[in-house]
């Protein structure tokens, strides 16, 4: 069974920082691609960052020289690495774990950047 489980979220102050978790079991996480996500309160899902297998990354413009995504295969684990955060990245950030056709979903981890 494929388990997803995200750490790390939660209130912080505009311009602090916080560092997401995500680990994952059940499957083979070397050759996953890995992927956060974010969905603010009224607003569709979105791409944040994204890592493939082999580590080549992908962000979006709006975190980009901000957020850092780093994977450590030998503890099957993803890390969502957040400095400068704004108000606008309030959101409940989810990991997603891609591997040939398949995706699993993370319950999701609340950050709440207050000004």
């Amino acid at each position: 069974q494929v388990q997803v489980v995200e750490s790390g979220g939660g209130l912080v102050q505009v311009g602090g920082s916080l560092r997401l978790s995500c680990t994952a079991s059940g499957i083979m996480f070397s050759s996953s691609r890995m992927g956060w996500y974010r969905q603010a309160s009224g607003k569709q899902r979105e791409l944040v960052a994204d890592i493939s297998s082999g580590g080549s990354t992908n962000y979006a413009d709006s975190v980009k020289g901000r957020f850092t995504i780093s994977r450590d295969n030998a503890k099957n684990t993803v890390y969502l690495q957040m400095n400068s955060l704004k108000p606008e990245d309030t959101a409940v950030y989810y990991c997603r774990l891609q591997i040939l056709y398949s995706a699993y979903w993370g319950q999701g981890t609340q950050v709440t950047v207050s000004s």
